[in-house]
């Protein structure tokens, strides 16, 4: 049986940690640490190991962007996965914390049923938001000089197969969508994803799509085949 997931709670508002906190116990997720700035926040990684940490952006002293550029850069060992935690639906700051290796992000008035499912998601390996939602907000802030963590790669490394799967993912495609587009079993489309990922060396889809914009395979107001927001 697989251990319930371990979770950092980083927020400025003592509320909403306390609230966050006891939706997650009553679902059998073991909160380990609060924090209220980025500092605690890092420390509290380092003390305790969690699997994912909820991380708000704005607090005090360092942020939540910049907390989670330092748990994911490597000052961290075995680094958890990163929630952000925002306001606002197409904050600018959430895609800097994409590109810095953040796993998606929640509304702060998410609903218990799905901030639960958002952290188990986010624990088995998967990103949280929907490619669709990614694309928007790499859309929307990719071309304006944002203040992000640049990620360098390169795509020749992939195969022909695996720049189109990349792009198509990048537009907002499901694993169901790239399937029936490239005429594959979703299992060979898993097996492509996952190839990108190893090849890029990146942590999940959130950051694949980031990788798309920033490398030109996808430039920001091109066509899209998405079937999301």
């Amino acid at each position: 049986m697989t251990e319930p997931p371990r979770v950092v709670i980083a927020d400025d508002q003592a509320l909403v940690r306390t609230g966050f906190g006891m939706i997650l116990a009553a679902d059998g997720i073991e909160v380990v640490a609060e924090a209220a700035d980025g500092d605690q926040a890092v420390d509290a990684v380092r003390r305790t190991r969690p699997d994912l940490v909820l991380m708000d952006v704005r607090m005090p002293g360092i942020d939540g962007l910049e907390a989670t550029r330092r748990i994911l850069s490597g000052a961290v060992a075995d680094p958890p996965r990163v929630i952000i935690l925002t306001t606002f639906d197409l904050d600018r700051y959430v895609y800097a914390a994409l590109a810095a290796g953040a796993s998606g992000f929640l509304l702060k008035d998410v609903t218990p049923e799905h901030l639960v499912a958002a952290v188990r998601l986010v624990r088995s390996g998967d990103a949280l938001l929907a490619p669709a939602i990614t694309r928007r907000l790499v859309e929307r802030f990719a071309s304006r000089g944002t203040q992000a963590a640049t990620l360098h790669r390169d795509l020749a490394a992939l195969t022909p197969r695996e720049l189109e799967v990349l792009e198509s993912l990048a537009k907002g495609l499901s694993n169901a969508e790239l399937a029936v587009r490239f005429r594959l079993s979703e299992a060979t489309v898993k097996t492509h994803v996952a190839r990108i990922l190893a090849k890029l060396r990146l942590r999940d889809r959130a950051q694949a799509v980031v990788v798309a914009y920033e490398t030109g395979l996808v430039t920001p107001g091109a066509d899209t085949a998405a079937t999301g927001p």
